[in-house]
């Protein structure tokens, strides 16, 4: 029986993927430090067996999925329990579930974004990696197996040092200061131009500006605005 097997780690998040009948995600954290990963399902399809949970360095969890299943994931970072509240939050790619499991909640920007849909057209799965809605941590998506496309892709480079000052999030604690993720032009201008939207809602319109070329520089095959298409999805099939 076919199935798809997909590796998702973090610093450096890949995921890889193959199969035909169900979906395998592993996903293995690379970081001197403990992620905690989010996973929203797309309406309509359904919610996985986990959709948020805690990964140590080095540590490895699988997830299944159905072979239709859509969706998208990430990892949450400086996260903690509120001792008096009990409520748990993150710096960033929080869910707002005040949970570990998201349980239907998306990240909150900014966050780096690795994006599914398996078994779309054609019985194609396609994927990709977003950086639309800024970054926290490096991914990468590499598929092994299939047939077609089957191209890596993601964002290795660590842009929370280099991130535009205006753009840039820090996090303060023990008397100094982090970078701890990089947001997007619209999440920081909330202009149409930056958010495609309005008089800039379609691809003829909304063209790339510096601020998302940024990001595409440093990461030419992660979208870095809405209609990066072109260079930023990438497919597979399974047989």
């Amino acid at each position: 029986m076919a199935r798809h097997s997909i590796f998702i780690t973090f610093i450096t998040l890949s995921l890889l993927i193959s199969g035909a009948l169900s979906a395998t995600f592993t996903f293995t954290n690379n970081c001197d430090y403990t992620v905690w990963p989010g996973i929203l399902s797309n309406a309509g399809t359904p919610e996985l067996s986990t959709t948020g949970f805690p990964l140590q360095k080095s540590e490895t969890q699988t997830v299944s999925a159905p072979s239709n299943w859509s969706g998208r994931m990430w990892a949450r970072t400086l996260c903690s329990t509120d001792p008096t509240t009990g409520a748990f939050t993150c710096a960033t790619g929080d869910c707002g579930s005040g949970k570990t499991p998201c349980s239907g909640g998306g990240a909150a920007p900014p966050a780096t974004l690795a994006e599914f849909t398996l078994a779309g057209a054609d019985g194609l799965d396609f994927y990709d990696v977003s950086l639309v809605d800024g970054y926290n941590l490096p991914i990468l998506v590499a598929p092994r197996g299939g047939s077609g496309n089957c191209s890596s892709t993601g964002c290795l480079a660590d842009l929370n040092g280099a991130c535009p000052s205006d753009l840039k999030v820090v996090s303060k604690s023990n008397g100094g200061s982090e970078s701890v993720a990089c947001r997007s032009a619209c999440e920081a201008y909330g202009e149409p131009q930056y958010c495609c939207s309005g008089a800039y809602g379609n691809p003829n319109t909304c063209k790339p500006s510096s601020y998302s070329l940024f990001f595409k520089n440093a990461c030419p095959r992660a979208y870095s605005y809405a209609y990066d298409d072109s260079t930023s999805i990438f497919n597979m099939r399974w047989s």
